[in-house]
């Protein structure tokens, strides 16, 4: 954990070589693709990526961005590249480096760069206006500043950049910590928060138009944990607070930035 901003991050880190061949070829993946995404497939569409898709639609109508590409990073089965697309009325990009995933996303006739992000190169993008996405992303990478710096070449000025990710200050993650179920390389290696993304993104140019927490599941974690917390505060609030206050005490995290799930909007 870093002493001054609190990222929580994985030291030492895989070999890169081993990293990308798990991400591109272990059975791990191979499961995540021909099992556990397509069984839940119609549940995730319904309850997180179509929600998505909508979330993302009205930021760009409220950014008054017209005439684009997006361009879904990460965009494992393609699912959310599906739904934008109709919104949009333009086909999305999928990059995306497991030839599992990718190959469901061709399967929806989807154009995807099957690459990692860091080896993607501008000519493999469409030139005109873009909008980046990607989702549960950033805690997963090998080397975030080498990630950023591509994006940032890949994108034209005034294109947006989209993207959730954990917040290691979440609440959940803090009151759990070692028992935290977020925390398992090398899936989860890196954990920025609401005070550390942003020195990390203004480091790298980026214009930040918005940060929050939009998170609703962290007291439910905690819930489902309980016999785990070693906080004694969350414990007692999760045993004895009534339904009605943990919906309240949600909507305070939440607003507060102190949900596990953080979302930026930036431009280049």
């Amino acid at each position: 954990e870093c002493p001054k901003c609190n990222t929580l991050f994985v030291n030492p880190r895989p070999k890169l070589e081993y990293f990308e061949n798990f991400y591109r070829k272990s059975s791990s993946m191979k499961f995540l693709s021909d099992n556990l995404y397509k069984k839940t497939k119609e549940v995730r569409k319904n309850k997180i990526l179509k929600p998505r898709a909508n979330m993302v639609f009205k930021i760009l109508k409220k950014e008054k961005f017209k005439n684009y590409n997006c361009v879904d990073i990460g965009g494992g089965t393609g699912i959310f590249a599906n739904e934008i697309s109709k919104l949009t009325k333009r086909k999305a990009i999928v990059v995306e480096p497991s030839h599992f995933l990718a190959k469901e996303c061709k399967k929806k006739k989807l154009t995807v760069i099957e690459k990692f992000l860091e080896n993607v190169k501008k000519e493999d993008l469409p030139t005109i206006k873009k909008v980046f996405t990607c989702f549960e992303l950033i805690e997963h990478l090998h080397n975030p500043s080498k990630f950023i710096k591509n994006l940032f070449k890949l994108m034209s000025k005034k294109d947006l950049f989209i993207f959730t990710t954990l917040s290691g200050t979440g609440t959940d993650i803090l009151a759990l910590w070692d028992n935290s179920k977020a925390i398992i390389p090398p899936h989860h290696i890196n954990f920025f928060n609401p005070k550390s993304i942003v020195v990390f993104l203004k480091k790298n140019k980026f214009k930040i138009l918005s940060i929050s927490t939009p998170g609703k599941l962290d007291l439910n974690i905690l819930e489902n944990e309980k016999e785990r917390i070693k906080d004694r505060f969350w414990k007692t609030f999760i045993h004895l607070a009534s339904a009605a206050d943990k919906v309240k005490m949600q909507n305070l995290i939440t607003s507060i930035n102190f949900s596990s799930h953080m979302m930026l909007v930036c431009q280049k």
